[in-house]
């Protein structure tokens, strides 16, 4: 077993078992316990590379800059921020919380983006405080809140205004963030109807940024959804900001200097599906952009993206022990029944809520030895007092799967994590790093004393 959807670290032993980053998985267990996230750190600093490389030679080859973000909401620790640094990445943050372990991992705050729909005071001051590069801006009043609170500071704040270009892309409709109807940025849509056309408010917004001295206007940020595996969406949005870009030259004689497009970079969740290239999707959007600056008469601003799953999602497994197997029989609609078989492991909804949430896709394998048996419809489902406590929807696994396996499900290092939580009082697995036969703990695993901790009684 190797490739996608596994870590580029992944590979079976001589008996069978697997091992990650050159350790044992059942080692792993024995040292650590199950569940845990297991990061493989070759592999997450080989794709971080694989952006910074392909972005920076496909937009060179036009004449553009390019910076690129790793989005620290995918999964930020504090090792996690050092290695994307190491490896040339800046870091982008969504809360106070993502900015404080940034500013723990020593990442200047110049290289620190600072995103979010209902920033507190608190948050845009410690982004101020901390000299972050930039704030990206979401609505009309939230412009007012940061150049009040500059104010206050004596500072100028950099800011990127975030619109929403209607281009919609990606997978399902609660991580698509560029259609209308939704809570993020300002639309480049004109209100009112084709009679009485009004202004945009993503105009109206870049226009008012620029009448406050304690702003200072960077650019024009555009994120359109996530998981997506074709790259026209990022040239059609690309086009969209690009035109926004020249007509806001046109009104006010400030052509900005830069233009984010966001991340959302597709990966492999299954065996058989193909992520997304970033040597083909970088080379597609400069020469996309490139030439819309041409058409627009206007020069080529600096660029930005933000990958955060397409970095450390195929990076991450987490790693199970198998509880209760049952076979159930199922009626099917107008065929005859079936059996299905459930798979119990000690972990669940709590430690990867998507397939729960979304209905995402994984894919699972039993890890710690190997097996002879024919394989069977399986369901892995976790130990939550939830019916939709499903962690792998479909999957063939061994007939002979049985109580104390070990089970591993690939590409979980995005939102496993960074999405967990205490439901039903479940301390939150650990996070080990692996990396040439070594294994270390970068987030300790919850304790029970740890939830007790919090409760004041």
């Amino acid at each position: 077993m190797t490739g996608a959807p596994w870590s580029s670290g992944v590979g079976r032993l001589s008996d069978g078992a697997l091992a990650v980053g050159g350790v044992d998985v059942r080692d792993l267990a024995a040292e650590h316990g199950t569940p845990a996230y297991v990061l493989d750190e070759a592999d997450f600093r080989m794709r971080a590379r694989a952006y910074r490389t392909a972005f920076e030679a496909a937009f060179g080859a036009v004449g553009a800059g390019v910076d690129v973000y790793y989005a620290g909401k995918a999964l930020l620790t504090v090792a996690v921020a050092r290695w994307a640094r190491e490896e040339g990445l800046r870091v982008d943050t969504a809360s106070g919380g993502e900015l404080a372990i940034a500013l723990r991992a020593e990442v200047p705050g110049a290289e620190i983006g600072l995103h979010g729909n209902n920033k507190s005071d608190g948050e845009i001051l410690r982004a101020l405080d901390a000299g972050v590069g930039r704030i990206i801006v979401d609505s009309l009043v939230e412009i007012e809140r940061v150049a009040r609170l500059a104010a206050e500071r004596g500072l100028v704040a950099p800011v990127m205004v975030r619109v929403t270009t209607g281009v919609h892309a990606g997978g399902h409709e609660y991580i698509a963030t560029a259609h209308e109807d939704q809570k993020f940025g300002l639309s480049v849509n004109p209100v009112g109807g084709p009679d009485q056309r009004g202004e945009s408010p993503a105009m109206v917004a870049l226009l008012e940024v620029l009448k406050h001295p304690e702003l200072k206007l960077l650019g024009i940020h555009s994120h359109i959804g996530s998981q997506i595996l074709d790259p026209d969406g990022f040239e059609a949005a690309a086009r969209v900001v690009l035109r926004l870009r020249a007509d806001l030259a046109e009104r006010s004689g400030v052509l900005v200097g830069e233009v984010d497009l966001g991340g959302g970079y597709g990966i492999a969740y299954l065996p058989g599906d193909v992520a997304l290239d970033p040597e083909r999707v970088a080379k597609d959007i400069a020469q996309s952009v490139a030439g819309v600056c041409r058409e627009l008469g206007t020069s080529l601003p600096r660029f930005s993206i933000e990958p955060g799953r397409a970095i450390v999602g195929p990076a991450g497994l987490t790693l199970y022990t198998v509880g209760t197997v049952k076979a159930v029989t199922v009626s099917a609609d107008g065929g005859a029944d079936f059996t299905r078989t459930y798979v119990s492991v000690d972990g669940g909804m709590s430690d990867n809520i998507r397939p729960a949430l979304y209905g995402a896709a994984y894919h699972a394998e039993v890890v710690g030895r190997s097996s002879a048996a024919e394989t069977v419809l399986a369901r892995v489902v976790g130990k939550h007092c939830e019916s939709g406590d499903i962690v792998v929807h479909e999957v063939q696994l061994p007939a002979d799967v049985r109580a104390g396996d070990l089970l591993a499900v690939a590409a979980t290092g995005a939102y496993g994590r960074s999405m967990a939580s205490n439901y039903n009082m479940l301390p939150r697995p650990p996070v080990v790093a692996v990396s040439d036969g070594v294994s270390r703990v970068l987030v300790r695993r919850e304790t029970e004393d740890d939830l007790l901790g919090l409760d004041q009684g």
